[in-house]
């Protein structure tokens, strides 16, 4: 049995101290994870900077921010990331907007993957460990609901590019052409949907 609240208190890394750990790994030409490869770090490196400019130009839309204002009560953003996963730089910086919108209702932290196995084998994608996922806990630290890896249209996308392309490096450059178009768009509606189904839970 997982327990959400210890991870989430004793384990979660706050968004500063997650953007701090993986300048700090860096700096000692390491990422997160267990393979501090070149191709790693290069992952890495872009995903500080992309996460950078969705921090300075994401601003939250009309139908996510009402469906936040909506919300009573207060929830745990529980989200499980890596500093090298491309979506995650391309969708946490929204979680993090979201909570500094509304500090009186969230709380968030991050957790990594692979120091979390038995967390991420608990929300699988297709069988597999694909990230972010973002959990929503109420105070007693139930799961009210998840989001992730990424919005339905790039996952169905990806999905069949993956059938055409089999160089990882081209797929990586499609997919983040399409994260720099849609300018969290997708991110922000299928969050706003997720928050206002709480309100029926």
């Amino acid at each position: 049995m997982i327990d959400y609240n210890s991870i989430f208190s004793e384990e979660g890394l706050s968004y500063a101290a997650y953007r701090n750990l993986i300048d700090e790994l860096l700096a000692q030409h390491k990422t997160t994870g267990p393979d501090h490869s070149e191709a790693m770090l290069h992952y890495t490196k872009m995903n500080v900077h992309r996460m950078s400019r969705v921090d300075k130009t994401v601003a939250l839309n009309e139908d996510l921010l009402n469906a936040l204002t909506s919300l009573n009560g207060a929830y745990r953003l529980l989200v499980i990331s890596e500093g090298w996963c491309g979506d995650a730089a391309q969708i946490v910086p929204v979680f993090n907007k979201i909570v500094s919108a509304f500090p009186e209702k969230f709380k968030l932290r991050f957790v990594l993957r692979d120091m979390n196995l038995p967390l991420i084998d608990a929300h699988l994608t297709n069988g597999g460990r694909a990230i972010p996922v973002l959990l929503v806990l109420d105070e007693a630290g139930n799961v009210l609901t998840k989001w992730g890896p990424r919005p339905n249209e790039i996952q169905e996308l990806l999905m069949e590019w993956k059938k055409e392309e089999t160089d990882i490096m081209a797929l990586a450059e499609k997919l983040h052409g399409w994260y720099a178009k849609d300018k969290t768009t997708s991110t922000q509606e299928e969050l706003a949907l997720l928050f206002s189904g709480l309100k029926q839970v």
